[in-house]
């Protein structure tokens, strides 16, 4: 009763607006701290960003951007019917080019095996690194050694690799007799895209398994205690205790790889240039903007990039924040 009187009674008045008033000062300094970060991402990230959207919206080619020698054409980069005249007529622009309809295909495919598989991996990968045994710190490191190395080196390093004349890979498939003839893996429709896979899931897996591993360090020890004294299985531990306390380490671990391979760009551009097979929306955009002088046309190609991450992004926040409402 004397908490609720405290509460409620006449201390109240002089309560609330002490708490409003440190309130104000906080989100004031709030601010003060965050205006430098927010200035510097305007200029780097927000007006690029604003730029490449007015210029999906003009004629604009890599010479005339600089000149100001460029009109606005409204949508037609993203779609334009064109009439023949003779009662006929084509769909033009970007969202009526089968190319850029594979470069999409492409991107989602190879988001959703890749995400897919490291998220698996990274799994298992973090369970074991999380288990106690002689070693674990430099095991913790090692392990971290491909995420470190740079994808350009990382993609020339396979390149070699995946050779087909000299490639180790070949080498070692031929020994174990699971293939009877070197695979070029990079230049092969059917295989070029997997190559990319193979190499993207060997150099992510790392970093989904840190993020992944830093959930399963804050669980408590007492709830494993617990499991063991009452003789549980630990494989219903891990499905019933485990799996829900990481799940959002695991969605937030997913989210951040999602977005990364959504905008792949380096690791194509060096291991398979120049292949339509593995053309993504990046790719795509680059090759507009900058080897065919198509300035407008990238620019469009660019800003379907970003609101297709975008609502993808948003979609997925709302499905993990349902997910993990449902599961409370």
């Amino acid at each position: 009763m004397a908490t609720q009187a405290q509460t409620t009674g006449p201390a109240a008045a002089i309560i609330k607006p002490a708490q409003s008033a440190l309130t104000r000062r906080n989100v004031k300094a709030a601010w003060i701290f965050l205006t430098p970060m927010l200035v510097v991402l305007a200029f780097v990230a927000a007006w690029p960003l604003l730029r490449t959207i007015y210029f999906s919206f003009t004629d604009a080619s890599l010479s005339s951007v600089g000149t100001g020698d460029y009109g606005f054409v409204g949508f037609n980069n993203f779609l334009e019917w064109f009439d023949y005249g003779d009662g006929t007529g084509e769909w033009f622009g970007l969202l009526a080019d089968p190319e850029w309809g594979n470069a999409v295909w492409n991107t989602v495919w190879f988001t959703l095996v890749t995400v897919t598989i490291e998220t698996v991996l990274g799994l298992v990968v973090a369970l074991v690194l999380n288990a106690k045994f002689p070693g674990r710190g430099f095991i913790r490191a090692a392990i971290l050694v491909p995420w470190a190395v740079p994808t350009i080196v990382s993609a020339k390093m396979w390149a070699w690799m995946m050779n087909d004349q000299f490639g180790i890979l070949n080498d070692a498939l031929m020994r174990l007799h699971i293939i009877s003839a070197p695979i070029a893996w990079t230049a092969n429709p059917d295989t070029a895209l997997w190559a990319v896979v193979i190499v993207d899931v060997w150099k992510t897996t790392p970093f989904m398994a840190l993020l992944i591993l830093a959930g399963l360090q804050m669980l408590p020890g007492d709830i494993y205690e617990a499991a063991k004294v009452d003789g549980i299985n630990p494989i219903r531990v891990f499905f019933k205790v485990t799996l829900p306390l990481i799940r959002p380490a695991i969605l937030v671990a997913i989210i951040f790889r999602g977005l990364d391979a959504l905008r792949i760009f380096d690791l194509i551009y060096v291991l398979t240039p120049n292949n339509s097979q593995t053309t993504t929306m990046s790719v795509y955009a680059q090759q507009n903007l900058f080897a065919f002088d198509n300035f407008a046309y990238g620019s469009a190609a660019s800003t379907l990039l970003f609101l297709i991450i975008a609502v993808i992004t948003i979609v997925y926040i709302k499905a993990a924040r349902l997910d993990l409402g449902g599961s409370k």
